[in-house]
């Protein structure tokens, strides 16, 4: 899965709330159940929930976390 993101105005690795509409939008759509791995170009993320009756819950979305920027800012 690719996003580009408003704001950044540039494609990102990862998008979690991509990731999890896309998880969901797999399962409405093709019936593929929870957890639900979804490839992104920064890594694999697994989008685990609960659905009952159409009603989405516990939702939780798995994946590594790398810091990609730090940074200082002074506030006068």
């Amino acid at each position: 899965m690719a996003t580009y993101e408003r704001g950044v105005e540039d494609e990102t690795l990862s998008c979690g709330t991509g990731v999890t509409a896309a998880a969901l939008a797999a399962h409405i759509e093709l019936g593929i159940n929870s957890p639900i791995t979804i490839q992104t170009k920064g890594g694999k993320l697994l989008v685990h929930f609960k659905c009952m009756d159409g009603i989405y819950s516990d939702i939780i979305l798995e994946g590594p976390a790398t810091e990609v920027y730090k940074g200082t800012i002074t506030v006068p």
